[in-house]
């Protein structure tokens, strides 16, 4: 790498205030990014100024002299008067540095980003050195402010306040063969096109198909690392997923995921030998933007991924945070053994059923090699929290084992959307603190906007637990904007409507899912639950019977059928099922919610409110649910039950 050491000024600029504005309007927060840029721009190439980077809200760039450099922040800080809420702090120094690979390096790089950090709003703070150069040009003015020592700077700096006559960049006379340009480039700026990728599963070209796992797990890498850079829409793992192994136009797929670029590409693993090939392809003109092939070692691949997430910010002219250069770059493990035994247990973990517990096998073995492996353990809590909703496993051992996963994770990766969400989960279905288990997704959501699983659970917390039914289905359509290609997104919708009593809705959503794959068990039961609201009884029978053989007689669906047939009064069949799953309780885990359904639907009352007692001790999921789903809608109407209720303690 050829490396240029010279002498050079560094100029910082940075938003006041930006970071408070993220938080409370984004996209405004952006737009004044985008004007904040397009100001920047010529002056710096009118001064003969090098644009190096950005960091997050800040500008670096660089100037053969500190005049240059002072005369082009000058005319920024009197330009940015003319943009309402545009203030900076800038901060300039002269020195020694490195310039290699189109950056720059050095004490006079660290210097001024300290200068700049103690600018005030609207005021350019300068090094002695940057003093001494300018201190006897007419029209520039620099105060002596304190002197002070810097973090990671040896010797203390003396700091100057800089202030430029605004009548000098009008004036005839003075050194600048521009002067006669308009002080403010910028008036009005149009609104940036929204930018959209997928991420499609990278082919696997190695000879052996148990690489699958591989090629899907890089991609999966890049897919993350892109979906947390705020300013661009990813299309949804799952969504993305979908067309594997599908012969579709690109067109199509980008009408029916809603982006106007794709990423598609393929890998080839031999021994320790990589080769990747990617590339971006613009769906509306179908050119290529870019593309790239890597031929690597094994212990590369870290690298690759980070270079092809950043090549496709820098192509799409994405403004990257500082927080989402640090997410870019930030390797899973640094273990190739660890990093493969976690891509294993993330491939099991997305086939559900009974891959689930296969991938908790892969994490464990994952973290044996690196214990920090911080996805490893999301990927456990994740694991733990699916099988404990659904019944598989208690509660009382799935749980506590999943929020010490969620918490490690956090621990090691305080940006890790994911573990909140399993957090905010637990915090919830588990520990019945709906307050903390709120905040906990909306926290999630706000760290990563693309992650569709924040807005599913949080649309379960706000129907079954505050009964706020339209800002569920609010929120629901979300998850199924940015996943509209998987069954679950229009299933969890489908639960909304049925909640709001929007039957025909549901049946919609639910045919949707359906529609998507035709032995949808999610798509099943919800058409059945929804069918069963409007009446429809035959209808639903069918198709939760459909579910319940898709399952293979899981004890969910055959519960919320026993329900439609107490709609019907059909005792015998509730009785067959009722037995059935007593039976089964002998060797395996039957839900205690489910056995108290199925005796008050017999009407053995006593034993039912037995039942559910001893479901509220072993701290049952599906109870968080009790209160809006039909099945146990007898909760809410009976008095015998109003003590269960009553301890939930369910907001009011």
């Amino acid at each position: 790498m050829q490396q240029n050491r010279h002498l050079a000024a560094i100029m910082f600029t940075d938003i006041v205030g930006y970071t408070a504005l993220m938080g409370h309007d984004e996209e405004k927060a952006f737009e004044l990014l985008y004007k904040n840029r397009e100001l920047h721009k010529p002056f710096i190439k009118k001064h003969n100024g090098n644009w190096i980077k950005e960091l997050g809200d800040g500008i670096l760039c660089s100037f053969n002299t500190a005049t240059d450099a002072v005369l082009c922040a000058g005319q920024i800080q009197i330009a940015c008067r003319q943009i309402p809420e545009l203030n900076l702090r800038i901060g300039i120094h002269i020195g020694d540095v490195i310039f290699e690979n189109n950056d720059v390096f050095g004490d006079g790089v660290n210097i001024a980003s300290r200068l700049q950090s103690r600018a005030k709003e609207g005021t350019i703070c300068i090094s002695e050195a940057v003093h001494n150069n300018i201190m006897n040009k007419n029209g520039i003015n620099s105060i002596f402010l304190r002197e002070e020592t810097l973090k990671n700077v040896k010797n203390p700096i003396k700091i100057f306040e800089v202030n430029i006559d605004p009548f000098y960049f009008l004036d005839s006379n003075n050194d600048d063969s521009h002067s006669q340009t308009s002080i403010t480039p910028y008036q009005t700026t149009q609104k940036n096109h929204e930018k959209s990728i997928a991420v499609l599963p990278f082919v696997n070209m190695s000879n052996d198909p148990e690489q699958e796992y591989f090629s899907d797990g890089i991609t999966e890498e890049i897919l993350n690392s892109l979906a947390h850079v705020k300013s661009l829409k990813v299309a949804a793992r799952t969504s993305s997923f979908y067309f594997k192994g599908k012969n579709v136009d690109l067109r199509e797929i980008g009408q029916q995921l809603n982006v106007n670029h794709v990423l598609e590409g393929s890998i080839r693993k031999q021994a320790n030998k990589l080769r990747i090939t990617a590339q971006l392809i613009n769906i509306e003109s179908g050119y290529h933007l870019w593309s790239e092939k890597y031929d690597r070692e094994l212990d590369d691949i870290f690298a690759i991924q980070d270079e092809i997430a950043i090549a496709i910010t820098e192509e799409l002219k994405v403004t990257l945070l500082e927080d989402e250069i640090v997410n870019i770059y930030k390797a899973p493990s640094q273990n190739k053994e660890a990093y493969d035994l976690f891509l294993k247990g993330r491939f099991y973990f997305n086939k559900r059923g009974a891959g689930i517990i296969k991938s908790i096998e892969y994490f464990k073995l994952a973290l044996e090699k690196d214990s920090e492996l911080t996805y490893a353990y999301t990927g456990l809590a994740d694991a733990y929290c699916i099988l404990a909703l659904y019944c598989i496993v208690p509660s009382r051992e799935a749980m506590p084992t999943a929020k010490t996963y969620a918490e490690k994770a956090i621990k090691l990766n305080s940006s890790n959307a994911d573990a909140y969400i399993a957090l905010a989960f637990i915090q919830t279905f588990y520990d019945w603190n709906w307050q903390e288990g709120k905040k906990g997704f909306q926290y999630a959501y706000s760290l990563n906007e693309n992650n569709a699983a924040a807005y599913y659970w949080y649309s379960y917390y706000l129907t079954f637990v505050e009964e706020k039914f339209d800002e569920a289905i609010s929120i629901a359509k979300k998850g199924v904007q940015l996943e509209p290609l998987i069954p679950i997104s229009h299933h969890i919708l489908s639960i909304m409507y049925m909640n709001a009593k929007r039957f025909d809705e549901g049946v919609q959503a639910s045919k949707k899912a359906i529609e998507l794959e035709e032995n949808s068990y999610p798509g099943l039961r919800g058409l059945g639950l929804n069918l069963a609201g409007l009446e429809r009884y035959n209808e639903a029978v069918e198709a939760l019977l459909k579910a319940v053989n898709i399952s293979s007689r899981q004890p969910l669906p055959l519960v919320e059928l026993s329900w439609v047939y107490s709609l019907t009064t059909n005792i015998e069949e509730i009785q067959k099922i009722e037995t059935e799953l007593i039976l089964r309780s002998k060797t395996e885990y039957i839900s205690s919610t489910f056995l108290s359904c199925l005796a008050y639907y017999l009407k053995k009352y006593d034993e039912s409110l037995q039942l559910m007692e001893e479901a509220f001790v072993q701290k049952e999921c599906i109870l968080a649910c009790v209160k809006t789903y039909p099945l146990s809608g007898f909760l809410k109407q009976d008095p015998l039950f109003s003590d269960i209720i009553k301890k939930l303690n369910f907001p009011t």
